[in-house]
């Protein structure tokens, strides 16, 4: 059901529901018990119709998640159909292909009741470091990397499934943070459904569908025109990721036809029995992202948005892995689609691209005993590189894209594991070199001040293919892993030992246009920030990676 809403009334609606699902997100994030939501904002929320359409969600939602929410939904509706369910109920799973692509990430979904039925749905999705298993770069199947949790019903009519939560107890190093995490949501829940109550009475609405049907079509009727004003063709892009013994290809071909757009990504590697495959879910989620930043970022993101995009990919490939390829590290191929897609599309659009960011994003998990306490942890950190250069501006230091989650503060890690970040700064030098620099990369060193051995293990890219420059512009400067100063594998598993450093370099992104094409005030204000050093045999005038 679709009512024709004025102007004004759905914008008040609109900037209600976006208020709504910011405050009952800061519920979940607010009482959290894992870092990764509380600090990374490793999480999203979203408000779906009767019809399992996305259409508002908190602010800092993972882009990722958004794109997958619906398709888990429906999944969770095809076990638990809505007949099914019954006010209370809450439905959970961390299936990587009915879900965002690998077992950390798990999905829950809370119908919304009225007196005549279920009128939406609230969903969320969260990062936990912890889900048992022996997680690794080198997993040879998705067995090893956790524990599965197929569709179930978490909470029955308001009550916990005792044998589920059992289950993770008994299989978490830390179950307290992950369990806990499941009941901040759970709260959140509970406002969401008091708000979304207050909501529809003061509105004046019996279901949210009342209020998503011109939502959504202003939405696609946006992006359509977008697309139309583009030149028909077809586009396309490739480029290599690190992978392991080989590189691995990643290719992608953008039709355009009138007000549709077609993603294809043939040609793109087989699967390997490495954990860097891509689901389905994750490479449509963001492949769609990319085209809603790039073609039409200022309107509502939802499912209308989404609705003339279509993303292929052939089965068995890197973006389209089949059960039971290991995914763990699912981000190193699809934190890679936003860039093929706007390599493609530069050739047609130079003035709304960015070149390639120093992603995928990279992080570093450690496990071992707490000194005092006795107990395991397990704990993650997140560390950004270089922000690819913007067509009329540098790219930023030290900020994630395709993701959004945040840098780990460094007193909240050291507060809570036994080591000691000695070093975190700046990089000069390592954002690409353009008419628009790009951003720079981070360096960080970390000492182990434990008597007990410390797990670490790494899955990073971007050190043998660095970030590409676009339309002429340079690339960054790529990354590097070091332990006690001797270069490291970047896909690796390694033990501490007290007073062992670690020191992570991120790369920088890419530039932007020819080097030379760069503002003389531009590069003096490099050279002064420190940002930049003078280039050998050109005086002091000149610098090594800004032009």
């Amino acid at each position: 059901m679709s009512t024709r809403l004025d102007t004004v009334q759905l914008g008040i609606l609109w900037r209600r529901m976006c208020g709504l699902m910011d405050e009952v997100a800061e519920t979940f994030i607010r009482t959290s018990f894992s870092s990764v939501v509380r600090e990374n904002g490793d999480m999203a929320m979203a408000l779906m119709d009767t019809q399992g359409r996305q259409f508002v969600q908190s602010t800092r939602s993972v882009p990722s998640f958004i794109g997958t929410m619906p398709r888990t939904l429906a999944a969770m509706l095809a076990k638990f159909p809505p007949e099914s369910l019954a006010p209370g109920d809450v439905l959970i799973t961390n299936d990587a292909w009915l879900g965002s692509g690998h077992l950390n990430d798990v999905t829950m979904i809370r119908p919304l009741f009225r007196p005549r039925g279920i009128i939406g749905y609230v969903g969320s999705v969260f990062h936990t470091v912890d889900i048992g298993g022996a997680p690794s770069p080198h997993a040879r199947d998705c067995f090893e990397e956790g524990m599965c949790i197929p569709v179930a019903k978490v909470m029955e009519e308001g009550r916990e499934n005792r044998l589920l939560f059992d289950m993770l107890a008994e299989n978490l190093r830390e179950p307290a943070e992950t369990i806990g995490d499941l009941r901040a949501q759970f709260a959140a829940y509970d406002a969401t459904v008091e708000r979304v109550e207050r909501l529809l009475r003061e509105e004046g609405f019996e279901t949210l569908d009342e209020i998503t049907g011109e939502i959504l079509d202003r939405s696609e009727r946006s992006m359509r025109a977008a697309i139309e004003r583009l030149p028909d063709g077809r586009y396309a892009d490739e480029l290599l990721s690190d992978g392991f013994e080989e590189p691995l290809r990643i290719r992608a071909e953008i039709e355009i036809a009138g007000s549709d757009i077609r993603v294809d990504f043939s040609g793109t590697s087989p699967q390997i029995d490495k954990a860097v495959n891509s689901v389905m879910n994750f490479t449509y989620a963001y492949t769609a992202y990319a085209l809603k930043c790039v073609l039409d970022p200022m309107t509502p993101n939802n499912s209308g948005s989404l609705r003339p995009i279509s993303v292929t990919a052939p089965e068995g490939t890197i973006v389209n892995a089949t059960r039971p390829a290991p995914v763990w590290a699912r981000h190193l191929t699809g934190h890679y689609l936003p860039f093929v897609v706007l390599g493609a599309l530069s050739r047609i659009m130079p003035d709304r691209v960015i070149a390639d960011s120093g992603a995928p994003g990279w992080s570093v998990y450690f496990k071992g005993v707490e000194p005092k306490t006795r107990r395991r942890f397990v704990r993650m950190y997140f560390m950004t590189g270089g922000y690819g250069a913007r067509p009329g501006s540098d790219g930023p230091s030290c900020l994630a894209f395709p993701t959004n989650v945040s840098n780990t503060p460094v007193e909240a890690f050291e507060t809570t594991t036994p080591m000691l970040v000695t070093r975190k700064e700046l990089i000069p030098d390592s954002g690409g070199a353009g008419r628009q620099r790009g951003g720079l990369g981070q360096r960080i060193s970390f000492r182990s001040e434990s008597d007990d051995p410390i797990v670490m293990t790494i899955r990073h890219e971007r050190v043998k293919n660095p970030p590409r420059g676009l339309l002429g512009g340079k690339p960054g400067r790529p990354g590097r892993d070091l332990m006690n100063g001797k270069v490291i594998p970047a896909k690796t598993i390694q033990s501490l030992a007290r007073g062992d450093e670690v020191t992570f370099e991120t790369p920088g992104g890419g530039g932007l246009f020819p080097p030379e094409t760069r503002a003389p005030r531009a590069v003096e204000r490099d050279l002064r920030l420190g940002l930049a050093g003078p280039a050998p045999g050109r005086g002091e005038g000149g610098r090594r990676n800004v032009g």
